[in-house]
């Protein structure tokens, strides 16, 4: 105090300081070196100032919300994941050749033509004879190179009278779709593929700061193929999106604020935050803050056909607008874009009118611990729909940041932490059970937490208040021969004394398993419950440290067991997959692959990639499927070349490659929303996969078709964000640890995914065309998904009755369903049958399955839902979801599988359109079933 001061003066100081409503101690200037730190200083001095509201909005606040309980329309509804009504010729020497939508002519062999045997389509009688053959194949009759090995096993077939399954009917045989007829033709002769060596890998840019292989090089630099177009007239715009001209990752948790009507939520966990927009008891127009606990969920009708008697969902409820950042500025006609739509993260900025410099930017970061409002030259306006009970001032956490306490009506506490860009004390004021007041002009930061910890939960917010995370880095490495694999998140932040401050972030519970030591010591004594994927926990730093310490590294694309035992085919089922393999390689690939959707064209790639696979590598008989696989090489290319039905553009407006018919037809469903941006991990996965292993069996091929895989790996998961090209990592959610299937759909609930199994294929899909190609990132990436996957769908997706994250009376369904952002389904968009449910989570049956459906959970799911004793019966069930579900049988009992497949006669309508016979029994020979 300066000598000059008189008296009376420095009284009136001191009692302005103790009775205006929430003063603070003046704050310690810096050039006025003080003598006690500034929280001493505060406390010294300060008395809390209570506020309660002296005017009402209106008498009860809305502390319900808004339940969404019926499923959203979508794109993808009423389509199966296959084709179902693909239809074979069943008769005696040879059960199984696509039916043909045609007369039925002269043209297969005599010994088909004289055994006068029946023809089913659909389970009908077709009239009369002859039979038709598809694709005729040379060694029909089987050649000395695929006669038995062992005399036990017979040649030729001989079926008793139909099958029950088929009805003795004179239906007419109308044609089959999407398969249509093709001309009968003899297959060319077998001719030695080529041999060459396998290009060399793209020198690796500089060693990665953490030990091991990067797992984040750029897959190429390469522009997109000449003979994709590019287009500039994507039907969505982006209008809503400013300051960002490079590619928009679609598929994120901010989808909503850019998409249709703006006003849907953005689920960033454990918050969940909303443009206003004109809703609640307050009406207001800025962004609205939520969090729900387990005592809000709604959950659905009980289903009594499985034990227990789970409930088919739970969702959380929509609307309850707790607490909303806005301004007395802000109203309806105001105007939300978004900035810097990163992996991670995007700024959210509201203006009053779009012409308005001044603004409150929000950085919507996964995991953040306050929402926080950056607010330029406006006047705060705190709001609640649920209404305020009580303000309280309270003591500075630290110099320059002033606190506040609220109570709402739904006895929920919540923070309030303001940072004025002046230092001037705020003064918020209650001006009503609605709404508390700021300063004019305000410019500075406001940051909302809630608080379930009373003191000690303060304490932890007070430590992190002034600073906010604004983006979050990536980093990865691998070390095969350890078979470990680090990741790290590290988080940028703004603020205040960002340099001494630690942010306050909160961890999904498959980080916390995974952390390293020096993480696990960062946790503190704080949660908060998360909408679908359990309880968060709070992380007081700016790093963290992954460790996955069992990775697959030494999966191929035999059949895979966890214990590491090598896929090795007996003599036995070698002559038995030899035997089978002709009625699927004699297909007419070319018709079956050529359709007017990449989702079912991949789907069925991967099938005869898998037939001869399995063929040449494990029934070791490279001549019998020489012709097919020269066949499908010709089919691929018509892909490479962009010949197809629906040929690929290039999206020049939100940077990725889509298929063109939503372009020419204007409906934006077909092909489940690829043009938007749907399920692009699972249509492009299975191209990935193909060319994997087509790859993998001609080193020749590699070369002129690279260039076309690797983009579409950039399009569905890049792995550098610097691509001018194609986002950073669009489906997979490096934070939540698995992908996300909606696109530039705009969604109550959020973003989803259905099928757990099909975003495995596309990590061992990455995997797998990594190391063929001799990409080491690639493969180590690839690895480094599957482990986190394998994690997170055990936590999330894939419930075992010891589940803790998804509430008790859910878990019994073994599957989420759909699992969205805010709630989970029993059910799918095509169907509520529970083969459909539980099989898109087991589809496609590959390596990788046994990885990540471990077999305690396998086991309680079929003994749950498929077994003799089960409500659902896996021998009951019709079409081609009972080989998927006998399929999915070999990673728990192979021999029992192998039976299934392996019973004559076989109706192939059990076996799905994207799949075969020829590799369902090598897989479950791989596993340890069959003959001995």
């Amino acid at each position: 105090m300066t000598p000059s001061m008189p008296l009376w003066l420095v009284a009136i100081l001191i009692m302005a300081m103790l009775h205006f409503p929430a003063a603070h101690a003046l704050p310690c200037r810096s050039n006025y070196q003080c003598v006690v730190d500034v929280d001493q200083a505060d406390n010294l001095s300060f008395s809390p100032i209570t506020q309660v509201p002296t005017a009402t909005v209106a008498a009860h606040g809305d502390t319900t919300g808004i339940y969404f309980t019926q499923m959203e329309s979508d794109v993808r509804s009423y389509s199966q994941p296959f084709p179902t009504d693909i239809s074979y010729i069943v008769f005696e020497d040879h059960i199984g050749l696509l039916h043909p939508g045609v007369p039925h002519l002269d043209s297969v062999p005599s010994a088909v033509l004289s055994s006068n045997s029946n023809c089913y389509y659909k389970g009908h009688l077709c009239p009369g004879l002859p039979h038709v053959e598809e694709t005729r194949i040379a060694n029909w009759l089987l050649s000395p190179s695929t006669a038995s090995l062992n005399s036990d096993i017979s040649i030729g077939i001989t079926i008793p009278p139909p099958p029950p399954f088929l009805e003795s009917s004179t239906a007419g045989c109308s044609p089959p779709y999407p398969i249509t007829s093709s001309k009968s033709s003899t297959l060319a002769p077998i001719v030695p593929s080529p041999s060459s060596s396998t290009p060399t890998a793209t020198p690796s840019p500089k060693p990665p700061s953490m030990s091991g292989q990067n797992i984040f090089e750029p897959i190429s630099r390469d522009q997109i193929p000449q003979n994709i177009p590019s287009r500039d007239d994507h039907p969505l715009k982006r209008d809503n999106i400013s300051d960002t001209p490079g590619p928009v990752s679609t598929n994120k948790f901010y989808a909503n604020f850019f998409i249709g009507s703006q006003a849907n939520y953005g689920f960033v966990q454990p918050y969940a935050v909303g443009w206003a927009k004109g809703t609640g008891s307050v009406k207001s127009y800025g962004l609205t803050i939520s969090h729900t606990e387990a005592n809000q969920l709604a959950f659905g009708p009980k289903n009594p056909k499985i034990p227990g008697e789970p409930v088919q969902f739970y969702i959380n409820p929509i609307g309850i607008q707790s607490m909303i950042l806005s301004a007395a500025e802000i109203g309806s006609s105001t105007v939300l874009t978004v900035s810097k739509p990163l992996a991670f993260s995007a700024e959210i900025i509201l203006r009053p009118n779009r012409d308005s410099d001044s603004n409150i930017t929000f950085p919507l970061v996964q995991g953040m611990g306050y929402v926080t409002g950056v607010y330029k030259d406006l006047q705060p306006a705190i709001q609640s729909s649920v209404f305020f009970r009580q303000l309280e001032s309270a003591p500075s956490p630290k110099l320059g940041i002033f606190k506040y306490k609220v109570i709402l009506e739904d006895n929920t506490n919540w923070l309030i932490y303001v940072t004025p860009a002046d230092g001037a004390d705020p003064r918020l004021k209650l001006e009503n059970n609605g709404l508390i007041n700021g300063p004019a002009g305000f410019s500075g930061t406001i940051q909302v937490a809630k608080n379930p910890n009373g003191g000690p939960g303060e304490t932890i917010f007070d430590g992190s208040a002034g600073v906010y995370p604004v983006a979050g880095n990536i980093t990865g490495s691998v070390v095969a021969q350890d078979a470990t694999g680090t990741y790290r998140l590290a988080w940028e932040k703004g603020g205040k004394d960002v340099d001494s401050t630690p942010l306050l972030m909160f961890a999904l519970p498959h980080h916390v398993q995974s952390f390293d030591s020096e993480t696990q010591g960062r946790k503190v004594d704080l949660v908060l419950r998360t909408t679908t994927k359990g309880i968060a926990t709070a992380v007081v730093a700016d790093l963290w440290t992954m460790v996955e310490t069992d990775l697959p590294i030494d999966m191929g694309f035999a059949p895979w067991n966890p214990a590491g035992t090598s896929a090795t085919l007996s003599r036995p089922a070698k002559q038995m997959v030899k035997d089978i393999a002709p009625n699927e390689l004699s297909q007419d690939i070319h018709q079956q692959t050529n359709l007017n959707s990449m989702y079912f064209s991949g789907k069925a790639f991967g099938k005869f990639a898998m037939v001869v696979y399995a063929v040449r590598e494990l029934a070791q008989d490279v001549p019998l499927s020489e012709s097919a696989f020269d066949t499908l090489k010709d089919a691929f290319a018509t892909f490479v070349n962009n010949e197809q039905q629906w040929p690929l553009v290039y999206d020049n407006v939100w940077k990725g490659i889509v298929s063109s018919g939503t372009y020419e037809t204007g409906d934006p469903g077909l092909d489940f929303g690829n043009t938007f941006y749907n399920d692009h991990h699972f249509h492009y996965g299975y191209f990935i996969l193909s060319a994997a292993i087509i790859g993998s069996l001609d080193p020749s091929w590699i070369d002129a078709n690279k260039a076309w895989v690797n983009a579409l790996v950039r399009d569905a998961a890049n792995s550098v964000s610097d691509d001018p090209l194609f986002p950073f990592s669009r489906g997979f959610d490096w934070y939540n640890g698995h992908s996300w299937a909606k696109g530039l759909f705009e969604s109550i609930d959020g973003k989803d995914q259905e099928s757990t199994s099909e975003d495995t294929m596309f990590a061992y899909a990455v995997k797998m065309w990594g190391k063929v190609v001799k990409d080491p990132s690639m493969e180590a990436r690839g690895n480094m998904m599957l482990a986190i996957l394998a994690r997170s769908l055990n936590n999330y997706f894939l419930m075992k009755s010891d589940n803790v994250n998804q509430p008790p009376n859910f878990i019994g369904n073994k599957v989420t369903g759909i699992l969205f952002e805010n709630k989970a389904d029993h059910t799918t968009y095509f169907g509520p049958n529970l083969e459909y449910i539980q099989g898109i989570h087991m589809l496609p049956i590959i390596p990788s399955s046994a990885y990540t459906r471990h077999k305690d959970f396998v086991r309680e799911e079929w003994d749950a839902m498929f077994s003799d004793r089960a409500s659902t019966p896996a021998s009951k069930v019709q079409g081609g979801w009972q080989g998927v579900l006998y399929s999915n049988l070999a990673l728990i009992d192979p021999d029992a599988s192998w039976n299934f497949f392996a019973q004559e006669p076989f109706d192939l309508g059990k076996i799905d359109g994207g799949a075969s016979r020829t590799w369902y029994l090598a897989y479950a020979a791989g596993l340890g079933g069959g003959p001995h």
